[in-house]
């Protein structure tokens, strides 16, 4: 049979925000499951080790390598849906967006998201990408089903109906870091399409920090974003609805969504990096300028909104009781250095899921989110917030700018050993290793 995966060499590789580059000595882009084996197996027989590239979308070097980097661009498109089941079946390298609309095609739906919807499938789950849900979880936890390509070349399929070893395999697999395997597909939970109504709202930092239990139980789906240097917040509010489908208006929704929130932020920021000390009182410009609004779609033009403005980000999850107390820690700490922060700081919230490696497994979690803009210098702001989220037992977003180390996960992640134990098992020699894995997972 004739390979229709493609080869190169030495082609630099750098991630969205230009945070990591990488020079591997080759690349493949397989067309199939057989194909990727093949290429995993021809790796490790040559010594490489092996890492998949997805969208880029990490901040950090989880997916940087040296030796083999295989891009998913060939491995697109869904196998199946099974309406008896409720599933979809899709290849790992479909970008989000092309699986949010064909599924709407098909009059079905994820039941949550994120914001942001360019990742592959396989690199948003392993990284353990989320939206905000009282009850529903990140986009892992909606995996029913996942193929895995392991380091001696098998192609092993688990789920939770599997034996024993496929059940452990699937448990931990879900958010694997790339360390465990590359995953070759994805099995997804959808139900029929549903409506959501979204009601975006100002309110004030005191208000929505003393009312965030009831914001939170309240509703479906809740998010807030803070202004530092301001008293401001923009809250948003989304919960299922009867219809009727009532999107934003054209030049309304182009105004909020392109020119404030892409246009206008991008041209803030360029302001705020060549001139810090403006960012205050652009800060209370910004913070008032987007309007309370109502509006009814379809899931994923709810859930996402497109985020051109590059940036570079730290998130963390913590127990979802700590959250008000660290957010008004952070305020405080803002307010008294001679930091200046451009970008909102983002607080969203899970429920607790039984993923081994997710932020928010056996717990339920409340993430805070920072932000700088690219190019501006970011590591006084983010290790004096980390600091802070380290205190409350916070876990790092596995995709996003942190420093911690394995020890440091041993201690805040109960589950953290199984992890160590089936990598052992499925990879002890390292075929998907890298410096960054080194660092958070251990030698």
């Amino acid at each position: 049979m004739t390979s229709t995966s493609r080869t190169t060499t030495r082609n630099a590789w750098r991630n969205w925000a230009g945070t990591v580059a990488a020079r591997p000595v080759r690349e493949v882009a397989p067309a199939s499951a057989g194909e990727l084996a093949e290429a995993v197996r021809g790796a490790a027989e040559d010594g490489l080790r092996v890492k998949t590239v997805g969208a880029g979308h990490s901040f950090t070097a989880i997916a940087a390598t040296d030796g083999l980097l295989i891009r998913p661009d060939l491995l697109t498109g869904i196998r199946e849906i099974d309406r008896k089941a409720m599933t979809v079946t899709v290849e790992a390298g479909t970008p989000l967006k092309r699986l949010n609309a064909a599924l709407a095609r098909e009059d079905l739906s994820l039941t949550n998201m994120g914001d942001i919807m360019e990742q592959t499938v396989a690199g948003a789950t392993s990284t353990g990408t989320h939206g905000t849900g009282r009850d529903s979880a990140s986009i892992a936890a909606q995996i029913r089903g996942l193929e895995l390509i392991t380091a001696d070349g098998s192609v092993v399929t688990c789920s939770e109906k599997g034996t024993d070893e496929e059940r452990e395999i699937f448990a931990a697999a879900r958010i694997g870091l790339g360390a465990l395997g590359v995953i070759s597909a994805i099995t997804f939970a959808v139900e029929p399409l549903f409506l959501l109504t979204a009601r975006e709202e100002p309110m004030s930092f005191d208000r929505v920090t003393s009312e965030f239990d009831e914001l939170h139980a309240e509703n479906e789906h809740f998010e807030f974003y803070w202004f530092p240097h301001t008293g401001n917040c923009n809250t948003k509010r989304n919960n299922r609805s009867a219809g009727p489908v009532a999107p934003p208006g054209a030049v309304s929704g182009w105004i909020e969504d392109e020119l404030l929130s892409n246009g206008l932020f991008q041209v803030v920021n360029s302001l705020g990096r060549a001139i810090p000390a403006t960012i205050p009182a652009i800060a209370k410009v910004s913070s008032r300028a987007l309007s309370a609004r109502t509006y009814t779609d379809i899931p994923y033009k709810v859930f996402t909104s497109p985020r051109r403005v590059r940036f570079v980000e730290m998130e963390y999850a913590l127990p979802r009781e700590a959250a008000v107390t660290a957010l008004r820690e952070l305020k405080a700490m803002i307010d008294r250095s001679p930091l200046r922060i451009s970008f909102p700081v983002e607080v969203r919230t899970a429920p607790a899921d039984d993923i081994t490696l997710s932020t928010a497994s056996g717990r339920e979690s409340a993430y805070i989110a920072v932000h700088m803009y690219k190019g501006t210098p970011y590591r006084s702001y983010f290790t004096a917030v980390e600091r802070i989220m380290t205190e409350h037992g916070g876990r790092p977003h596995w995709g996003k700018i942190h420093t911690r180390d394995a020890e440091y996960f041993e201690s805040v992640y109960p589950r953290f050993g199984e992890f160590l134990a089936l990598r052992d098992r499925l990879d002890p020699d390292r075929v998907f290793g890298n410096d960054h894995l080194r660092r958070v997972l251990g030698a």
